[in-house]
């Protein structure tokens, strides 16, 4: 005789551990268990599926995570959420104030209007790649409303689209700041993996320059030898010193007697403080440079200068003890430094070059004079030598190209050189046994 027991089928009992698995009363099912959560926690959570064999693949799947030691991502808020707690919480105290600055406006531009809407959990590598493939093709003119606030459209708004598109550097830049972002989340387990990371945007060109040649660096300086900073303009040839470098030297930091000087500090503009010392650029970028013999003798004579500048400013004298000031003492701003450069390069008879490339100047040259490449990045401050083969690639290509003719014209024939037969199958070079 059969009982009501015996008549239903054997139910399979999961193992303590492995979570349950029922239907709900709309017909899906839900399954639910255990796993590890920020903070060294278990959580209990719950996934859901069309049929039972769906609801338990998934929680298998995250158990199987939680047993590797993954724990379950914690963010439930947006990726525009997470941003902003990122740039207020987070990167402020990590980055330079003009750096967070950029960072502050490439996300409310492009990422929080892209991507904040997304769930930060739920956010893949596909949804990064679609909208930086949107971006890329995307006018910005009309993407930003710039046309629409002008008072004479010429672009969406007046029916021909200018295709003002960003360029491959600003893209890199952008998703090097999503990367960031989504890393500090990783390290936070809020997410379990940075996706950002798995989309390839390609690498950019790196920016051109046209530094200035050997001639034209000896017509600049011979322009600028009576000018009131013709030691910061030597200075910034002869050495490649960075403009904030330059403007944030002190007389503390020269040592004029042994030749040498300790690069400590940039001068730049900030929103909130203004004119600024700052530490430098990278931990690489302190460092301490031999000067050559004509700065040294410039440098004097520019501190003779400004010796004067100091008496007859008497009470008006700020009381800095910077290397290049204003006439009254004070700092001088890069702004107006750039302005006056350019006024002495129309002087000089020379074409428009940034002040920067007065650095990029000083590396070609030193190059082209058969200099290492580490002296260069030692002189130069770079954090790796990498960075100063990348910028420089067109220069060691060209003395590569110097150096295969050169070779080329010591392997000529003799025939070919001085119109003599030559004796192609003759003897080697060397007559001794080669061992």
């Amino acid at each position: 005789m059969t009982t009501p027991r015996d008549a239903t089928p054997s139910r399979r009992v999961r193992a303590n551990g492995d979570g349950t698995v029922y239907q709900r009363k709309d017909g899906r099912w839900e399954a639910a268990g255990y796993v590890l959560a920020a903070g060294n926690t278990r959580k209990r959570i719950r996934v859901y599926g069309t049929t039972r064999t769906e609801a338990l693949a998934k929680l298998t799947e995250k158990i199987a995570s939680s047993n590797r030691g993954v724990p379950v991502p914690s963010a439930q808020g947006s990726v525009g959420t997470y941003l902003t707690y990122w740039l207020e919480a987070v990167a402020v105290h990590q980055l330079r104030e003009n750096t967070h600055t950029r960072y502050t406006a490439c996300v409310n531009q492009y990422l929080v209007p892209g991507l904040g809407k997304k769930k930060l959990a739920k956010l893949t590598a596909k949804d990064v790649r679609t909208w930086l493939n949107k971006l890329r093709t995307t006018c910005q003119c009309c993407a930003r409303g710039i046309d629409a606030r002008r008072v004479q459209a010429h672009c969406c708004a007046a029916g021909a689209c200018c295709s003002k598109r960003l360029s491959p550097l600003t893209l890199a830049y952008i998703h090097s700041v999503l990367k960031s972002a989504l890393e500090h989340a990783v390290r936070e387990e809020e997410i379990t993996r940075n996706v950002a990371r798995n989309v390839r945007t390609g690498t950019p060109r790196p920016r051109r320059f046209e530094p200035l040649t050997a001639d034209e660096a000896r017509q600049f300086l011979a322009a600028v030898r009576n000018d009131r900073l013709f030691a910061l303009y030597e200075l910034a040839l002869r050495t490649g010193l960075r403009k904030g470098e330059l403007l944030g030297l002190q007389w503390e930091d020269l040592d004029l007697q042994t030749g040498t000087a300790s690069i400590r500090r940039t001068l730049q503009r900030t929103q909130t403080g203004g004119l600024t010392a700052l530490p430098t650029k990278t931990r690489a970028s302190e460092r301490r440079i031999a000067l050559p013999s004509e700065c040294i003798h410039s440098l004097k004579e520019h501190r003779e200068a400004q010796e004067a500048e100091r008496e007859e400013a008497a009470e008006r004298w700020k009381g800095s003890s910077l290397v290049f000031a204003t006439p009254a003492g004070g700092p001088i701003d890069p702004a107006n430094l750039n302005r006056h450069f350019r006024v002495l390069l129309d002087r000089a008879r020379l074409r428009r070059i940034r002040f920067h490339d007065l650095r990029h100047s000083t590396a070609t040259l030193l190059l082209e004079q058969g200099v290492e490449l580490v002296v260069i990045k030692e002189l130069l401050g770079h954090a790796h030598i990498g960075v100063t083969a990348t910028v420089y690639a067109h220069v060691r290509l060209r003395l590569q190209r110097d150096a295969i003719d050169l070779l080329g014209r010591n392997l000529l024939y003799s025939d070919e050189t001085t119109g003599q037969p030559g004796d192609r199958d003759g003897p080697p070079l060397c007559g001794a046994a080669i061992r």
